[in-house]
């Protein structure tokens, strides 16, 4: 319920305040008002949102320019960077897998942008299989997904180029590595995944008209593309007749069974099977609605095991045969615990890893529901992995947690023996530093975790750096993991805080829903809490926080901000969801309206959604900290109109000498494939940004 009044630039004179100096590029106005059920909302800034227009693209320009001749002048930056490379400069490899007649792995020599596809043959001959630092000269195309045939014969690779989700697919001969036939494009938020030898499936949607980086995508279809053939020939197998949001295909590892998820949301979907052995086979309904988020992780001939929250908040994995698969039939085969469950199946056995207050927690079961053994975990932290096809004889898994870097373990299931064998060789002293994980209570009286991470013998007396990450939402577990940037932080005396806000997927389903629609608020006084924690506990000071969050993160450092602009010094939103009222208009924004609803559902969702969304809550004359807004110039999935408004509302309207400022990476998108040097530099920009508005001139001392 929403109708435009009228359009027309007006232009602003840029800013110039405090000793900063700084002198902001001119942003123009328009007059663009929204009607939203009789409330008239200004969007002077709507023009931003044209990311083909030339003007946005001079903005985007300006903006950096400004940015980065900020960033130049703080006097520590290269010192930074001089030992954030040094640290990330290490050998990093990946668990082997094995297709066919190799074992493959990734392995990054230190520094590399893209990570590198390696082999070896029976004999360990060890060969170069895929150099995603080929894909282009400046290390914007990554590699974005690889699968083999059955035999492992064939492969098929997908690149994103500049961070976007649009992917091209590229089908290789493995054994020559020689390209068999026309790359496929126009591919997005797609697996791909083979039946035997003779093709795969994919998924994607109609290129838009417009932009295909902000233009809405809302009809997701499943593809199956036969080798030998043009994609304009591939058959459509799911999706032409039933418009879905989000629609995904993969097939069993017996190549029986063709297994199909759809949904119109990021929460909840339909579940399909279809008989790959029988030509006539139909397409079999499981479940028929969007109540429930349900996957088929394993089958033992026709008896299929599916993962699924239906009457089971915390998760259960349920067996059903295929010729009657409907939820009545379901029976429990990994019943829910009070533990949030991720299953994994491989070397014969399942692998039931439970979230419990935010660390891992691993049980391996038989086919029959016997519980085998608890996974013994070399210490608190996160554990993923446990996955592999039936006949493996060894797993994987990896350990880590905020003060270990990630180390690979080979497992063996039949006696559970486990054995470091890959440990990485990090200059960075682990037992110096500690966690420490505590409950808060928040406004309404809810007990929060939040695990804190420092070098041991901090003194508690408010006066050190300290980052705040939080995300709370779309169901997301932040779960324990070492980071080389969060290092570098800790070593600078820096404190990092870790907390496992409502929204997110820590306790489950209830969890989960305490944070979204007209309960979204909950996830901010759930980091606003944590904030005045840290505070009060003299971790640190006003002074001395940044809070920092990234896409959903990016909204709740805005909404955040714009709440309680006395509460931190330095605000650090990324690639953020800032436009609340419009978000949904954009690609496939739609898909997140079951975590914040949209403005059109009612008045009240529009009431809710307007008294927090960032970009319409920014106050003229108010005293906000210092602010660095990072986005990428080909986000596709928050695109960044997001940030661009959010930028030039801050801008228009700080009162004071904070600076307020946005870093627009060129030829990146919403994070994934970034490139190791522009990685390692973003994260310099931030901690030197943060730590210079914080007081400090030189690195603080070890």
């Amino acid at each position: 319920m929403k109708k435009t009044i009228l359009i027309m630039a007006i232009t602003t004179v840029g800013v110039s305040f405090g000793q900063n100096k700084i002198q902001y590029p001119e942003t123009k106005k328009g007059t663009t008002v929204d009607v939203y059920f009789d409330t008239k909302v200004a969007d002077p800034f709507r023009w931003l949102e044209d990311d083909k227009s030339a003007e946005t693209g001079a903005w985007v320009k300006a903006q950096n320019e400004v940015t980065y001749a900020y960033l130049d002048k703080i006097p520590f930056r290269n010192a930074l960077k001089t030992r954030m490379e040094k640290l990330w400069n290490y050998e990093k490899i990946s668990a082997p897998f094995t297709e066919g007649k190799f074992t493959y792995f990734s392995k990054n020599n230190g520094l590399q942008n893209q990570s590198v596809i390696y082999r070896k043959d029976k004999n360990g001959k060890e060969e170069m299989f895929l150099d995603p630092n080929t894909f282009s000269k400046d290390g914007t195309t990554s590699l974005g997904g690889l699968d083999f045939s059955k035999d492992g014969t064939k492969a098929a690779y997908a690149i994103s180029e500049g961070g976007s989700d649009w992917r091209k697919v590229i089908i290789i001969d493995a054994l020559s590595k020689k390209v068999l036939e026309d790359t496929l494009v126009d591919v997005k938020f797609s697996g791909i995944s083979w039946r035997g030898n003779e093709g795969f499936y994919y998924s994607s949607y109609e290129k838009p008209k417009g932009s295909e980086l902000s233009a809405k995508t809302d009809q997701h279809k499943l593809y199956f593309h036969q080798l030998g053939t043009a994609q304009k020939d591939d058959k459509v197998i799911f999706g032409a007749d039933q418009k879905r949001r989000y629609v995904g295909g993969y097939v069993t590892e017996d190549d029986h069974y063709l297994v199909i998820s759809a949904s119109n949301s990021t929460y909840g979907n339909e579940l399909y099977i279809k008989d790959l052995k029988n030509t006539e086979s139909q397409i079999v309904t499981i479940v028929d609605n969007f109540n429930s988020d349900n996957s088929i992780i394993e089958n033992e001939g026709s008896k299929l095991f599916i993962e699924t929250d239906l009457n089971a908040p915390n998760k259960r994995v349920v067996v059903v045969d295929v010729s009657n698969p409907k939820p009545d039939n379901w029976k429990d085969f990994i019943p829910e615990t009070q533990n949030i469950l991720s299953p994994s199946t491989g070397g014969g056995f399942f692998f039931a890893n439970y979230t419990k207050d935010a660390v891992s927690l691993v049980q391996q079961y038989d086919y029959s529901g016997k519980l085998i053994r608890e996974i013994k975990l070399p210490a608190v932290g996160t554990a993923s992995g446990f996955g592999g096809k039936k006949e493996e004889k060894t797993l994987y898994y990896s350990f880590t947690n905020y003060t270990t870097p990630g180390t690979i373990f080979s497992l063996e299931p039949k006696s559970g023996k486990s054995a470091i064998y890959q440990k990485p060789k990090v200059d960075f002293k682990s037992d110096d530093y500690e966690s420490k994980q505590v409950f808060y209570t928040s406004k309404d009286g809810t007990k929060i975790p939040m695990i804190i991470t420092y070098k041991k013998g901090t003194k508690l007396d408010g006066k050190n750096p300290t980052i705040l990450y939080g995300y709370g939402g779309f169901n997301i577990s932040l779960t324990p993991s070492f980071s080389i940037a969060n290092a570098v932080w800790m070593e600078n005396g820096g404190v990092y805080a870790v907390a496992n806000l409502r929204g997110g997927g820590e306790y489950g389903k209830k969890w989960h829903d305490a944070g979204t629609k007209l309960q979204k608020q909950n996830v901010f006084d759930d980091f606003i809490a944590a904030a005045e924690y840290l505070i009060t506990q003299k971790y640190t000071s006003s002074d001395f926080l940044a809070i920092r969050g990234g896409s959903n993160g990016g909204l709740l450092v805005g909404a955040t901000m714009t709440q309680r602009p006395d509460l931190m010094k330095v605000a650090l939103p990324a690639v953020g969801v800032m436009d609340m009222l419009r978000y949904h208009t954009f690609t496939a924004g739609a898909g997140w309206a079951y975590d914040y609803g949209t403005a059109q559902d009612s008045k009240e969702m529009f009431e809710y959604l307007k008294g927090y969304s960032p970009v319409q809550n920014v106050k003229k004359g108010t005293h906000y900290p210092a602010t660095m807004v990072t986005t990428g110039d080909h986000d596709d999935r928050v695109v960044p109109a997001h940030s661009f408004k959010f930028a030039a509302e801050l801008q228009e309207k700080q009162e004071g000498e904070h600076p307020v400022l946005i870093r627009i990476d060129v030829k990146a998108g919403h994070g994934a494939g970034k490139s190791v040097a522009a990685t390692i530099q973003e994260n310099v920009d931030i901690q030197a940004f943060t730590l210079y508005n914080m007081g400090f001139k030189a690195l603080p001392k070890k």
